[in-house]
């Protein structure tokens, strides 16, 4: 397994739901978290923050939440299956986003503040949770991916909204007619 880029078409499918939890959907979450922590061991700069399955080409409504996102020692992540949105609200707020399936490039995008969404955890429990701020951002772009949506896909105003990561891990502006526009490795047409 690896994780898959853009223009891969398997990240613009619209995942299948999870009728049964069994052992071939606890091994794609375990595949899920190993990836998710050995991309990060090669970004340095960077927290794998969390990870959806349509991102390993695994066409299935699975994803995975880092249970810390402040602390890159702490790698335990919770699975969500089949989460769905039930109410997004609050204030809209742009903020960075980036992905693993998106190599290299982050964006400003705007999402809603608050999100309340229902799901179930790997032992079959039912949950609801409600998240606000980066948590509710995070939810938001995970579920995007089992919806075939990108956070590129969010930016309306294009121009001076996306960013490179440099060396010393620094986000600096890039030029969307320029780098961004026409590259057919990010949209894929």
């Amino acid at each position: 397994m690896k994780i898959i880029t853009t223009p891969d078409p398997r990240l613009r499918e619209k995942s299948e739901k999870v009728h049964q939890i069994d052992d071939e959907i606890l091994g794609i979450i375990a595949d899920m978290r190993k990836l998710s922590l050995n991309w990060e061991k090669d970004h340095p700069y960077e927290l794998s923050a969390a990870m959806a399955a349509p991102q390993m080409g695994v066409n299935k409504r699975i994803i995975i939440i880092r249970d810390d996102m402040e602390d890159k020692k702490n790698a335990t992540f919770t699975a969500l299956i089949n989460p769905e949105v039930i109410r997004a609200d609050g204030k809209i707020k742009t903020d960075y986003e980036g992905c693993l399936s998106v190599p290299s490039i982050y964006g400003m995008v705007p999402r809603k503040t608050k999100v309340k969404i229902k799901a179930k955890l790997e032992d079959g429990t039912e949950v609801r949770i409600k998240a606000t701020d980066e948590l509710a951002r995070t939810l938001l772009h995970e579920i995007d991916h089992l919806n075939g949506i990108l956070f590129i896909d969010h930016i309306k105003d294009k121009q001076d909204a996306f960013y490179e990561m440099n060396d010393k891990g620094d986000l600096i502006p890039v030029n969307y007619d320029s780098k961004i526009k026409n590259n057919k490795k990010l949209w894929g047409e």
